[in-house]
């Protein structure tokens, strides 16, 4: 703006003052939002905190009165497809988002079975249905500065108004017809919220954008693949290995302009660190499932990155799994603690991958300090820490024309995005799992926007044992498993851990568990309406109590033959779960719920 009139120095003037108090609510709201975060009382990040510990300090509920714990209050939901995420407690409201058509809730909690506060339905393009790849879930809402918000399916993020669900802005992130669809639950930092994209299977090329708290204004965004400039590298990029060393390894690293339709979306979940002032994400597989349409270390799908949250300029990057054959998204949560690792403290970072392999990495350069496999990985003997690349057993990489069998993990991976949880006092995480194997066979398959673009058939089943999940403690700084309990099913639900020595997590036929943080033993159970694929969360009440809140139903990817009533004559329908998951209608029933228990 020219400033040379006085009318137009008011002006000025006027739009510094407005950009200077946008500046200060952003910093002040950044605050609010730490702090916050440390009250126990509360639950305002998706993952209790920016280090996605999902750990509460509150022990009201511990080994000895968990025993006691019963339904406080219900709420249904109204939808009846997969609920996933958890709901955030913020100054004695509750928050939470169904699937589609995304319906955000706020309830008041300070009132007898918490009646609604307000409810928000946004208009939501119904074609993104069709494009949702697996299911049309939702992981939940973000909170910072009296204001909600969530993503759509249909690609749009949305800011509200805490207190009334007045809708304050909106942007539209992708497009539906292209396949761009958005389930991530979103993260705040400092002024800006932070969403990523879906539709890996549709051809869609993978971003994280920024957008402005108070405006909703796009202040970064950068691709999973791609020239450097469209990236976010730059001078102070420094990977860890030589191997992700180079300019534009987003275009280099693949055939031709594959890269375009490359993947690499990043549905998953976000964490950040103040102190070093970095956020981490996890990118999904390369497009297509085929290998071979794409030769190639195919960068930077199936990474894990670091980022200026201001700029989102890369410091580091660590892609697990080169030219991935399998379809192991890498974009499971990365859980920040500080560990002490043969006899040394590291700043790290822990990802259990859908490829099998349990990872701490030093998240200040990426490097892979240990990485051991927490089930029966038969894919890869291991991680070569000096390059930090799989070891592969070439008969298992899959291939156009060939049926690959009994691969271990199945393309769900021995985790999908259940996240899991770390209790400071064990020094231990708590983690879902599926038992699931697979064969897989690459075919070919042109692209068309809007339509999928996998080129893969793919039978899951049970692996080793017959039993297809578990939940297990895992040891990070050793690369351990502590103790491990079998389940039926897959454990498609994230972890709670408490400082009441108490972890709680729910199965797909409908059991929601409480067992020892110290030795696994089961304390107690409770048979809810439908699956639970969900994340407990935990919160103090503003009648002084504890409160345990979980959503039940059923649905995603492991959950789609009941959730979209799916024919169970293919076995390899819904990308393989048919297979894996026939028996799942004579267990549970569709249905949302929010299950709330006190003792």
């Amino acid at each position: 703006m020219n400033c040379s009139t006085r009318r137009k120095s008011v002006q000025c003037l006027a739009l510094a003052l407005a950009t200077i108090s946008a500046a200060c609510s952003g910093a002040a709201s950044a605050q609010s939002l730490e702090e916050k975060q440390k009250n126990p009382d509360q639950w305002v990040l998706p993952g209790k905190d920016y280090a996605l510990t999902r750990y509460s300090e509150l022990d009201e509920i511990n080994t000895q009165t968990v025993r006691n714990l019963k339904v406080a209050w219900t709420f249904s939901t109204g939808t009846l497809r997969g609920h996933e995420g958890a709901p955030l407690v913020v100054d004695n409201t509750m928050y939470f988002v169904t699937p589609f058509p995304n319906i955000v809730y706020a309830l008041d909690l300070t009132k007898e079975g918490a009646p609604i506060k307000w409810k928000y339905v946004p208009e939501n393009d119904p074609r993104s249905i069709g494009v949702a790849c697996c299911d049309v879930v939702n992981r939940g809402v973000a909170y910072a500065d009296g204001k909600i918000f969530f993503n759509t399916l249909d690609a749009k993020t949305v800011a509200l108004d805490a207190n009334t669900g007045r809708v304050i802005w909106q942007v539209k992130q992708g497009e539906v017809t292209k396949g761009e669809t958005i389930t991530a639950a979103p993260l705040v930092i400092k002024d800006k919220v932070i969403s990523g994209i879906s539709g890996g299977e549709f051809g869609v090329r993978g971003f994280v954008t920024a957008n402005d708290i108070n405006t909703g204004q796009q202040v970064w965004r950068v691709y999973s693949t791609g020239p450097d400039s469209e990236v976010g590298i730059g001078p102070n990029f420094k990977p860890f290995y030589e191997d992700h060393k180079g300019k534009d390894l987003g275009v280099t690293t693949w055939n031709g302009d594959q890269w375009r339709l490359g993947g690499g979306t990043t549905w998953g979940w976000y964490s950040y660190d103040p102190e070093l002032d970095l956020f981490y994400y996890g990118t999904g597989n390369p497009g297509t499932w085929n290998p071979d349409q794409r030769p190639g270390d195919n960068k930077w799908s199936m990474t894990i990155w670091a980022r200026d949250p201001d700029t989102g300029e890369a410091r580091w990057a660590y892609q697990m799994t080169p030219h991935d054959a399998w379809d192991y998204d890498g974009v499971n949560e990365n859980i920040l603690v500080d560990l002490e690792i043969n006899g040394r403290m590291r700043k790290a970072l822990v990802h259990f991958d859908r490829n099998g392999f349990a990872y701490t990495l030093d998240r200040a350069t990426g490097e892979v300090i240990l990485a051991e496999p927490y089930g029966p990985v038969n894919w890869a003997t291991g991680i070569d820490l000096k390059t930090g690349r799989p070891i592969e057993v070439p008969e298992k990489r899959t291939k156009e024309g060939e049926n690959t069998t009994n691969i271990c993990p199945s393309a769900m991976g021995f985790k999908d995005q259940q996240p899991a949880a770390f209790s400071p006092k064990t020094r231990l995480f708590y983690s879902p799992m599926n038992n699931l194997c697979m064969d897989y066979e690459g075919v070919e398959v042109g692209y068309t926007a809007g339509v999928p673009y996998v080129g893969a058939i793919v039978k899951t089943y049970a692996g080793p044992g017959g039993h297809r999940g578990a939940f297990f403690a895992w040891d990070a700084a050793t690369g351990r498993k502590v103790w491990e309990i079998k389940e039926e099913f897959s454990v498609w639900g994230g972890a709670l851990v408490t400082a009441g020595d108490v972890v709680f997590y729910g199965t797909m036929d409908g059991w929601f568990k409480a067992v020892s943080a110290q030795s696994g033993e089961e304390l107690w159970k409770f048979k809810v309406g439908s699956g639970i694929i969900g994340a407990p969360m935990t919160y103090r009440g503003p009648d002084g109590k504890q409160y345990v809140a979980v959503l039940s139903g059923i649905g995603g990817w492991s959950g789609l033959t009941v959730s979209g009533d799916l024919s169970l004559d293919d076995p390899t329908a819904a990308l393989g779960a048919v297979n894996a998951f026939q028996d799942l209608g004579q267990h549970t029933a569709k249905g949302g719920m929010l299950y709330v228990f006190s003792l």
